[in-house]
Formats: C-alpha cells, structure tokens, sequence
C-alpha cells in the first residue's frame, strides 16, 4: 500500500517495521510482540537518523492499532522534523468501501478488508469457510480502540480463532484490489497536502 501511494506521490519508502507490540495475542502460538517502549524507541531512532540525512518530512502509513501511541510518542520527540501518522484505515474512501462491503461484519481484527488486501496481494489462498463471529457492540468497539484487548490468555479464550467480530470469510481478493487503489489514492493525496504542495 505504501509502495503504491509513493508510486502515485513521487516518494521514496522506507522498510516495514515488522515487529510491534501485540501483547494481547501472545496466547497464540508463534505471535511476536515487542514492547510499546522499544517500539517507540526504534521508530524514534528511524526518525532522527532519517533527519539526520536531511528528511524535513516523514509520513508514516500504520496497519496496527496498538502501533498508534509509541508513534505518536517518538514523533513528539523528533527535533527540525515534521512527522505525519496515518492509517490506512483513516480515509472515507477506504472506509466507505469497506462499510459497503462488510458492515458490522468488518470487526476489528482479522478483518475481512485485511484478508482481502493480502489475498489480493498474494493471491487467494483457499482460507476455511467460518461462520459468523461474535458480533461486538459498539461500547466493546469504543473500549478496545488501539488494540486494547487485554490479558492474553482471556481474548484468546474470548476470541480461540483470533477474529475480533470480524468475519473474514467474507474476503475476496477483488475487494482487496478495490482499498488497495482506494488507500493508495487517499495516502498520495494526504502526504502530497503534509508537503504542502
């Protein structure tokens, strides 16, 4: 997604942060998670040493809630240097589509919109036909906002699949090329008005 707005932008990319902090999910087997301190101290240092060579603006694209505060906080402390935080999830376009798509369905993790972007990606893979999920209220919705799941053992217990009222056997690879385009757009669009252009 950053590739393709950078395409339309005229602007370089940096590489993925792949780890973060996803304490929550530690109850699955093989998850990863790093802490919000480390995470914000590595992403502080992405951003001085890019300022460092001379980058006045840095436009991070996000694709992880819990990701939004230790971001929010390195950027506070980038010095001569302008950071923009977005998500993909943060435009109408994006969000229109994937409201028409997937209503109360789309959920919050393991999204149908994510599954999508990836099977378009990466192609379809065969993924099982699952039921419905839990439908979450949207007092859970507002609770849990940046990833805010809690223990580990009880949202696995909670949630065993990992989906998070997210029916994701809803995705098909045309939806993920339809936000992909959108998020793309939005993105080029957004970074183009932080340069000012």
């Amino acid at each position: 997604m950053a590739h393709a707005a950078a395409t339309i932008a005229d602007a370089l990319t940096a590489p993925v942060l792949a780890y973060a902090p996803a304490p929550f999910n530690m109850a699955f087997p093989g998850t990863v998670s790093i802490s919000p301190a480390t995470f914000k101290m590595l992403a502080g240092e992405i951003f001085s040493g890019l300022r460092h060579h001379g980058f006045r603006h840095i436009y991070v694209l996000n694709g992880h809630g819990a990701n939004l505060a230790p971001l929010a906080e390195a950027a506070e402390t980038a010095r001569d240097c302008a950071v923009r935080i977005r998500s993909w999830w943060d435009f109408e376009t994006v969000n229109r589509i994937r409201a028409e798509l997937y209503g109360d369905w789309e959920g919050m993790h393991a999204t149908p919109s994510e599954i999508a972007i990836v099977e378009a990606l990466h192609g379809a893979a065969m993924h099982a036909q699952l039921p419905p999920p839990e439908k979450l209220s949207a007092d859970y919705i507002r609770a849990h906002a940046g990833d805010r799941h809690g223990a580990p053992e009880a949202h696995r217990a909670r949630f065993p699949d990992g989906r998070v009222g997210s029916h994701s056997s809803l995705a098909r690879p045309e939806h993920g090329h339809n936000l992909l385009a959108a998020a793309a757009a939005a993105v080029a669009e957004d970074y183009r008005a932080f340069l000012g252009a």
